[in-house]
């Protein structure tokens, strides 16, 4: 088979709501979309949703980047050769790792929808068929964070990450509030989005120890990876595990984590990573290390939140929990099935390849031009 058509479409499906972080508050998820057509007609999808103070370029700089410089690469080459096609477009430009995972993305699933087989049986074969997802509480008061995660747990969720940041007294009360709400066997994790220095983030963890919680979620900048060891340090010395996120980009910044000492666990993103096979990679890396991982990111469209849930599947490195939630977050989507998490449960999806259908209707409603935007 040869690429003989690569389409791109930017899309800004609305949020359930308005969501707001140590970034941005958005009410719209913009996105991009790749659909390849190899020869004998041949299907491939791929999507990515980048994020501020995730992804380091805009949707639409991607969507140009994707445009004119990736697309005119891929015309003729072989679609299942996914080393080949990563080869010719990685040194096209330097960065836009989303750019690159969306193609690959599609390649992937063009390669498994060739051979019949789901996503993950072409990764080499699920090991759980059922999935599990993570909720999240926003910085709310204590009651209200008490009572909006006791919705989720009486919806099935069996654990919840809370947002940190600003003041740790504030924190630890509203940490405090939800343990005691939805009692000790239900998982909560804490993410500061990189907040706080690492004496503040020390303090938060002794604060927070007697919660029994699962994680603390990249509590200091990005860059500080020896600040991040020394709050790791202290973090195991309560019993409390420290995740770096921000801090996690490339392969690269994956072994600069490792020697540092910095985290017990990493959490990876198929489109941060720049695809499906560099996130097994760096899932194996983990492993070897001894890092657990957790797979996902929350304002994911339905293509990339099951490339995310095909490849989690495949990995008893990875965590119960999934943080690929999007589908819990937008309004509509663009497939035309939308992923029903809202039970925090999943049976693993079907294939071939992701298993998912453009809503083409749905393309044209939410389609905007970048260079308008």
């Amino acid at each position: 088979m040869k690429i003989e058509r690569v389409e791109i479409f930017g899309v800004a499906v609305p949020l359930v709501g308005e969501y707001k972080n140590a970034y941005l508050a958005k009410t719209v998820q913009k996105s991009a979309v790749v659909r390849i057509t190899a020869s004998g007609g041949a299907i491939g999808l791929g999507n990515v949703d980048p994020d501020p103070g995730y992804s380091k370029e805009s949707a639409v700089d991607h969507l140009r980047t994707l445009e004119t410089v990736l697309k005119p690469l891929l015309i003729g080459m072989d679609p299942c050769n996914i080393h080949e096609i990563m080869a010719r477009i990685d040194p096209a430009i330097e960065g836009f790792l989303d750019s690159k995972a969306a193609i690959e993305m599609a390649c992937v699933d063009l390669a498994a929808r060739a051979q019949g087989v789901p996503v993950y049986t072409w990764l080499g074969g699920a090991i759980k068929s059922t999935l599990l997802f993570n909720a999240w509480i926003g910085i709310l008061p204590p009651d209200q964070a008490a009572a909006e995660t006791m919705v989720w747990k009486n919806r099935g969720f069996r654990s919840a990450k809370i947002k940190v940041g600003g003041n740790i007294e504030a924190d630890r009360d509203r940490v405090k509030a939800v343990r005691e709400a939805v009692g000790p066997d239900f998982g909560l994790r804490i993410d500061a989005n990189a907040g706080y220095d690492v004496e503040t983030s020390i303090k938060l963890a002794h604060y927070v120890a007697p919660y029994k919680l699962q994680l603390f979620e990249q509590p200091v900048a990005a860059e500080d990876l020896a600040g991040m060891a020394r709050v790791r340090k202290a973090a195991n010395a309560e019993g409390l595990l420290i995740m770096a996120d921000e801090a996690l980009l490339d392969h690269a910044s994956l072994i600069d984590i490792i020697r540092a000492d910095a985290a017990d666990m990493v959490k990876v993103k198929v489109m941060k990573q720049g695809g499906i096979l560099n996130t097994r990679r760096m899932i194996a890396t983990a492993e070897a290390a001894g890092l657990k991982c957790i797979v996902g990111h929350g304002f994911g469209l339905g293509i990339n939140t099951v490339a995310e849930i095909m490849l989690a599947a495949t990995s008893s490195n990875v965590v119960d929990g999934l943080e690929c939630v999007g589908p819990l977050k937008t309004g509509d989507d663009i497939v035309a099935h939308k992923l029903d998490l809202s039970k925090g449960t999943l049976a693993l999806p079907d294939g071939p390849g992701l298993g998912v259908t453009l809503d083409e209707a749905k393309i044209a409603q939410y389609r905007f031009d970048p260079n308008h935007a």
